[in-house]
């Protein structure tokens, strides 16, 4: 999309994943803030109308949205109800902790299931929500947000505990992983393993291909480490313009935006799609339509984002080419899950490699 604008043949709009904020943000003179353009084209926008945990991630340090969201969604935990009946535990009380989670996952592997839980998108749901989870840092300067001289910290204390357990877990198969992206739904649908953490965006395939009923809760979190959890954060997509248009053009872009941003509008799409409600006045009406008493399922993600206000260490990420820097957190996992790293040597040279690519963009867009 920039090499286009650099070209003068831009898209009026151009849909990009959440980890590449920070990329778009560098790119100066060829983004129009959302912010801005609504303001400019005289369209009512009220940013605080937005689900606080998407409006932090999208927003400036000083809470200015850059760009308009649009599929968001965040990790849940998925678990086979028919499974927890044959092992003996309650169907309607869901592990609570990553403790809890390993005594499940014992009781389940008595009856048969070959591993515990598994994950799809390792790096999302293991590091990047668990560290806003348990409220510790991924980064210096509030996870980027506060410049492009942020470095990686996710070599901690914590982040050591947590990975070592997942290694030791990964030994017993109480934990087995299943690839990158989203490789370990097949794992959950087709009952080798009773539990299973991944995007609330999977639910609707979950549905159409498991052959079991199955639950929906909240992350887990370490007892040990944090007394409650915090928020998670959302993954998806967000809808960002670009410069080089005239203003009639921009006055459709703006008008366009506040009808997919409307209570009704948002509603109908968060339940044809499973993506979240988006809005505070989108969620109220969902909820008052009786949609959740029929599908509780699809409210676990707006109360686990909802879970308390977004701190410095849970509104987001903002790391310049994240999806780089996620290929070479999951190769260093993949290092611990085969036992050639321990938890210390992977999460350290995760962080060097890591930091080296955020030098470089610092040098390229500072």
């Amino acid at each position: 999309s920039i090499s286009a604008f650099r070209a003068g043949k831009q898209p009026h709009i151009v849909q990009v994943y959440e980890v590449g904020t920070a990329t778009m943000m560098a790119a100066k003179g060829a983004i129009y803030p959302v912010h801005e353009l609504m303001s400019d084209m005289h369209q009512a926008f009220n940013q605080n109308a937005f689900l606080p945990a998407i409006k932090s991630y999208y927003s400036t340090a000083h809470g200015h949205m850059l760009s308009m969201p649009f599929n968001s969604s965040t990790a849940v935990f998925y678990y086979n109800k028919d499974a927890f009946v044959k092992a003996g535990l309650d169907p309607k009380r869901p592990p609570k902790t990553w403790e809890d989670v390993a005594i499940y996952a014992k009781k389940l592997q008595q009856v048969g299931y070959k591993c515990g839980f598994t994950t799809s998108w390792p790096s999302w749901v293991l590091l990047e929500n668990m560290s806003a989870w348990h409220d510790k840092p991924m980064g210096t300067k509030d996870n980027g947000f506060d410049g492009l001289d942020t470095r990686f910290v996710f070599n901690s204390d914590f982040h050591q505990y947590h990975f070592a357990q997942l290694s030791h877990w990964q030994k017993e198969k109480i934990y087995d992983y299943a690839g990158r992206k989203s490789k370990g739904k097949t794992k959950f649908v087709t009952e080798h393993c009773a539990m299973f953490m991944s995007s609330s965006g999977a639910l609707a395939s979950i549905k159409s291909g498991a052959k079991f009923d199955f639950g929906v809760s909240k992350l887990p979190y370490w007892s040990s480490q944090i007394s409650s959890p915090q928020n998670s954060i959302i993954g998806g997509a967000t809808l960002w313009v670009l410069r080089g248009h005239n203003r009639d053009e921009y006055e459709g872009v703006a008008a366009f935006f506040a009808y997919l941003s409307s209570a009704e509008v948002a509603s109908k799409s968060h339940i044809r799609t499973g993506y979240l409600p988006l809005t505070q006045a989108a969620y109220r009406l969902t909820k008052a339509s009786g949609y959740y008493t029929k599908n509780p399922a699809a409210e676990i993600p707006i109360i686990q984002l909802t879970n308390k206000q977004p701190t410095r260490n849970s509104k987001g990420l903002r790391f310049g080419n994240f999806v780089q820097i996620r290929d070479i957190v999951e190769q260093e996992l993949e290092f611990l899950w085969t036992g050639k790293k321990t938890a210390r040597e992977a999460l350290d040279h995760a962080v060097e490699k890591g930091n080296e690519v955020l030098e470089d963009f610092e040098k390229m867009y500072k």
